[in-house]
């Protein structure tokens, strides 16, 4: 392995108090240090930790990283293949087949035509909240609710099943569950999704999952492709509204530019995409000897890529530790970059700007109802960082 100045890194676990946008200190301080570094996997294996944006943008583009479950060298035995349909975990030509049959149903024209029944979606849950008034969980009562009804409906999961179902995805992603917990909820995950493919199968309706069936998919790899869709549609979202309305709250000069210009929503958007960065890290796995500012990454050495920190580059962003709705300085990897650039990004900025809208707009004095250092947050082990709960308030 190439060699580097750099101190070994090992995985963060914690973020600074009170710092609940940041990412973990030790990965700020690699970055620091310089846009590579030494990486000690959990399982102990050497790897790279890549903070810098152009390094991770630079291998999220180049074919000789593989995306590979299986190629994933960070514990002491060897990963199984990712499961038929999974396509995040796959390369060309099988990320490719998987992905085709989905591109021409989440373009930006067809998500934009969603906007209307979005708008219903969150006015829906603004109702409630507000007769249920004048507190509640954010989090429970409108961040969660608005994309779980939206990717539910798109891909053709019945109404009444879709409170069962959504607690199941949680379990095995909040990164709190036990094993004997995410093994029940992902077998049973697993088993309703058999049954909804044979019932679109059986009987078609006007979703995507029903589109699907007349691709060269199996019912297997259905199963896989819908659970990607339902798993990532609802907790990447779901955690940059709640987190993001968090983060308005704490910096008020942001929130009252926000509320004076509407116009201003889709920068804000964009701009809290870059600041929290939900999802966090991504791997990679070399398939061959890679040249990488100054080190070598040996073939079949998988290397962490830190969005975060990325997202946060000092010289890609102007002071990039601040949240600036009026930022014009950079495109951010928020929705990664290259072939595995995220499929339903467009579909994620429409929800984002309908609800982030609706909410400020429905509670013009929308407030903490806790002390700021209290908001629990999700732990490191989760792979989407976000609030457990955002307690809020309003004068009615």
């Amino acid at each position: 392995m190439g060699e580097s100045p750099h101190t070994a890194t090992t995985p963060p676990t914690t973020r600074r108090s009170g710092c609940p946008f940041d990412p973990p200190a030790e990965l700020l301080e690699a970055r620091r240090q310089g846009p590579i570094s030494p990486f000690t996997h959990v399982g102990g294996n050497p790897g790279w930790l890549i903070t810098g944006y152009d390094l991770v943008r630079s291998v999220l583009a180049d074919p000789r990283f593989s995306s590979r479950k299986d190629l994933m060298n960070v514990v002491d035995f060897a990963l199984p293949p990712a499961p038929p349909g999974e396509f995040l975990l796959t390369d060309d030509p099988e990320h490719a087949r998987y992905r085709k049959p989905l591109v021409g149903r989440f373009t930006a024209r067809r998500m934009r035509q969603l906007t209307e029944r979005v708008e219903r979606i969150a006015a829906d849950c603004l109702d409630a909240m507000e007769q249920a008034g004048p507190s509640a969980d954010l989090v429970t009562a409108f961040a969660k609710p608005v994309p779980a009804i939206v990717i539910c409906e798109l891909l053709g999961v019945p109404y009444e099943d879709r409170d069962s179902f959504q607690s199941q995805i949680e379990t095995f992603l909040n990164g709190e569950a036990d094993p004997d917990e995410l093994l029940a909820a992902y077998t049973a995950t697993q088993r309703y999704l058999a049954q909804l493919v044979a019932a679109k199968r059986a009987h078609p309706t006007d979703d995507v999952l029903s589109d699907l069936t007349d691709s060269d998919l199996s019912d297997e790899e259905l199963q896989g492709v819908a659970l990607i869709l339902l798993s990532a549609g609802f907790d990447t979202t779901a955690n940059t509204l709640a987190l993001g309305t968090f983060a308005l709250l704490q910096n008020p000069d942001q929130l009252a530019a926000l509320r004076a210009d509407p116009s201003l929503t889709d920068q804000a958007v964009e701009e809290l995409l870059r600041y929290l960065s939900v999802a966090k890290s991504f791997m990679r796995t070399a398939l061959e000897d890679v040249e990488l500012a100054g080190v070598t990454i040996e073939a079949g050495t998988t290397v962490v890529l830190s969005y975060h920190t990325a997202n946060r580059d000092p010289d890609r962003f102007t002071d990039p530790h601040t949240l600036d709705l009026h930022r014009q300085d950079g495109t951010h990897l928020a929705f990664g970059h290259g072939v595995h650039q995220c499929l339903g990004q467009q579909l994620a900025r429409i929800e984002l700007r309908v609800a982030l809208r609706a909410l400020l707009d429905r509670f013009p004095t929308l407030r903490l109802a806790a002390p700021p250092e209290d908001i629990p947050l999700r732990p490191e082990a989760a792979d989407i960082h976000g609030v457990k709960s955002l307690p809020v308030t309003w004068t009615p």
